[in-house]
């Protein structure tokens, strides 16, 4: 068995470039899978340890203001495990340049639901006390003990911080997870009648009993609140950040299977490839073998050991990669997403072992099956040459006047590759797979860019300025500078679809607005008009929303008591990001909804002027928020930093993939052509010539196999953008020329350079050893 262990070491030495690019494709499979199963476990694992630790709210429910005894009332309700009342409200904080919103709510001495997570000091005890996120505050640099001043309803307030937190309801604050200008706070009960003018609550959280229906849960409360002051309410499932964590996870734990998948077949097939050509050309060496009694079995376990040392070395080399790459990166980019707070990413020991045992399996797989036909024959027959294969006419030499056209070096390629199809198309199969890779990471990384980039297509506009609640954005002594201004409101909805909930945004505006411009798929300009809504694609992709229906949007703002209206699509508008349903006030008056613009859209005469026409409004005690296009910029930005990092590692390692592929296949062509190859060079053909022989086979290869790779991207494209996008976030799902050739062109690169780094071999050909006799 030394000997032979020996003779697999020499046998690795002789081909080591192909060796370390079979290992390079496993290393990838590895490498994904490890960092992408660590990614999806630990994060699913920690989320519902966190979300039962702290006690979740199942459910929201939100009045104009119950009280104590009427929440002690709905306690009696079946089904209800636990429930607290609480006051929630919007507060402001001013600073240099800019207002922050903060969401505060008070919380129980005995609190169950929703329980924070404390990083520092204490929770609220005593009026005018207040507890920040931890995040918001190290982002203002406050501490325990610190005065906060913040401003509600046209009243400033001052608080004392007494203690930092995380909170389980918070995981994901908003698209962009911006601690600067979003916080969250807590207040004690005792400081509710202060903010209020009055002890009451607005906000009831629910936890469920276990194993009951929420959903019918939540209508009996619907049903019971009807002499209340109800509102609406929020299942746990349809929030903002449980939402974002579950489809994160759902996403990640998708992907860790399929990507590995394809890669370790891809390597499937190089290894098939690469055990036939091995064993193929140690047929005598098996005859030998065989004829001083080494059985079949231990010959079969000899050459089995290839793909197992290759799967155990790939496998080892990706999920350390992985550990020293893909999990800080993940880290990173895990905190710069979601408020977690103690959660720790890192590669468990046994994080090898799938995809070992993947790839080995179907490394042993291809092994038996490139060595049983070999291994079926007789001693004295295995040591005998192969036999040269039976030689017929190609349907192109039987059409007159073409073949005797054709010179003798493009005839050698013709008659090698039509006369091998089924190797030449299992050869072409490694390389569409990586081209299909190529095209896809590219394509996807290319999308996310154009969703930052449509900022600048869809507002035209220079300061939008939004005005505090009950302010009117109508305003008669506005500064010279500026050229036009729009008014606007923006009002929550639900959309609702049978059974279904969505949380949108319904922005109404004037038919004039050209401050704000709409596209349908082709690019082509859509208006706003006062007989229907223009709707997100985002949304029409989901819902299967077309042109003409009629869509149901229910307010949830309290001064619209939860009306419900039908409104008819008048069209399909492209938002990449914060999409919103479109109206005018024209359409909205003839629901019986009166308009009340809320914001302003302004566009300066010029630069110089842009600058006094927002010292104006920021000196507006009436303005609550001024925002440019910028800021808007900033939640596309985050989507493309978010995934870049894991796009740029798709695009490396398609590369690794598609070199190992075209170097391992280029590699077996050279080897099963030794002997025609010999035989060239003994005639006196040039090396240029018998160079550029396998060189033109790999391009034609390497062509076939981006002509059928093309439609089968078209088809992995769509799938990866449908994970990635959602109702609230559109991505272009049409691949890019610019994409496409900048796919195919680094799949010709890559083969150019494999046949580059193989002329070495095809210098090396023995020509006495390849021209042995064969009778």
């Amino acid at each position: 068995m030394m000997k032979l262990f020996l003779k697999l070491v020499r046998d690795i030495r002789q081909s080591i470039g192909q060796f370390i690019a079979i290992v390079s494709v496993i290393a990838v499979g590895a490498f994904f899978y490890a960092g992408l199963i660590t990614y999806s476990d630990i994060l699913s694992a920690y989320t519902k340890a966190y979300f039962k630790e702290h006690n979740l709210s199942d459910l929201n429910v939100y009045y104009s203001q119950i009280s104590k005894e009427d929440v002690a009332g709905l306690s009696e309700i079946e089904g209800i495990n636990k429930i607290e009342g609480r006051y929630t409200l919007d507060a402001t904080q001013a600073f240099e340049g800019y207002k922050a919103s903060i969401k505060i709510h008070s919380i129980p001495v005995n609190n169950e639901i929703n329980t924070p997570a404390m990083v520092e000091g204490r929770v609220p005890s005593k009026k005018n006390e207040i507890m920040l996120d931890s995040h918001y505050a190290k982002e203002h640099q406050y501490n325990v003990g610190d005065k906060i001043n913040i401003t509600s309803n046209k009243k400033d307030y001052s608080f004392t911080i007494s203690g930092l937190c995380e909170n389980v309801e918070y995981a994901k604050k908003n698209e962009i997870q911006d601690h600067k200008t979003f916080g969250v706070a807590y207040m004690s009960e005792e400081t509710i009648p202060e903010m209020a003018d009055g002890f009451f609550y607005n906000e009831v959280l629910i936890d469920a009993k276990e194993g009951y229906d929420p959903d019918q849960l939540g209508k009996s409360i619907e049903a019971q609140s009807k002499p209340l002051s109800y509102l609406n309410q929020v299942s746990k499932e349809r929030t903002f950040s449980y939402s974002k964590l579950t489809e994160t996870i759902h996403n990640n734990n998708l992907m860790s299977k399929v990507i590995p998948l394809v890669l370790f077949l891809i390597g499937a097939i190089i290894l098939f490839l690469t055990m036939s050509r091995m064993i193929d050309s140690q047929r005598n060496q098996v005859g030998i073998m065989k004829a001083l009694g080494v059985k079949n079995r231990t010959i079969m376990l000899h050459y089995m050991g290839y793909p197992l040392l290759v799967s155990m070395i790939g496998s080892i080399l990706g999920c350390s990669i992985a550990a020293m790459v893909f999990i800080p990166l993940i880290t990173a980019s895990s905190s710069r997403a979601y408020s977690l707070p103690g959660i720790k990413f890192a590669l468990d020991f046994y994080s090898f072992l799938p995809p070992m045992i993947f790839s080995s399996a179907f490394g042993l797989l291809s092994c038996y099956l490139s060595g049983r036909i070999v291994l079926k024959e007789r001693a004295a027959q295995a040591m005998r040459p192969k036999p040269p294969k039976k030689m017929k006419m190609l349907l192109i030499e039987r059409i007159p006047g073409i073949w005797s056209r054709i010179s003798y070096s493009y005839k050698l390629i013709l008659r090698n590759i039509l006369l091998n199809k089924q190797k030449a198309l299992v050869s072409s199969v490694g390389v569409v797979a990586s081209t299909v890779l190529l095209i896809t990471a590219f394509g996807t990384h290319t999308a996310l860019l154009k969703v930052a980039d449509q900022i600048e297509e869809v507002y035209a506009y220079d300061l939008r300025v939004d005005y505090a609640t009950g302010a009117s954005s109508e305003a008669s002594n506005l500064p010279s500078g500026i050229k036009q201004k729009f008014d606007l409101s923006a009002s929550p909805v639900e959309f609702i679809k049978d059974d279904k909930k969505e949380k949108a945004t319904l922005t109404v505006t004037e038919k004039e607005n050209n401050l704000i411009h709409f596209f349908d798929e082709n690019k082509n300009k859509l208006y706003l008009g006062n007989n229907g809504v223009l709707v997100p694609k985002s949304y029409a992709d989901k819902y299967h929303i077309v042109q003409g229906d009629l869509i149901q949007l229910k307010f949830t703002a309290p001064e619209f008591k939860n009306k419900t209206i039908e409104m008819k699509v008048l069209n399909i508008s492209t938002q990449y990001s914060n999409p919103s349903f479109y109206s005018t006030p024209a359409y909205l008056k003839s629901f019986d909804i009166d308009y009340s613009p809320s914001s302003l859209f302004v566009e300066a005469t010029s630069s110089t002027e842009l600058v006094s026409v927002r010292s104006f409004f920021e000196q507006d005690p009436r303005v609550d928020k001024i925002t440019d296009k910028n800021d808007l910029k900033k939640s596309a930005q985050y989507i493309v930093k978010q995934n870049s990092f894991v796009f740029i590692m798709f695009i490396i390692c398609a590369v690794i993939l598609s070199f190992g592929a075209i170097y391992t296949i280029s590699s077996i062509n050279i080897y099963e052509r030794n002997r025609e190859l010999a035989t060239l060079k003994v005639l006196g053909y040039p090396k240029y010539k018998i160079n550029r022989l396998i060189f033109f086979e790999n391009i034609i290869l390497t062509t076939f196999a981006v002509i059928v790779a093309l439609p089968i991207s078209g088809y992995m494209y769509t799938i990866i953008v449908k994970a990635l996008s959602s109702a609230h976030q559109q991505i272009p799902d049409q691949l890019n020329v610019v994409v496409l050739l900048a796919a195919v062109v680094l799949a010709f690169l890559l083969t150019i350079l494999a046949n580059l780094l193989l002329r070495r071999k095809v210098n090396q050909i023995h020509m006495i050893e390849s021209l042995k006799s064969i009778e």
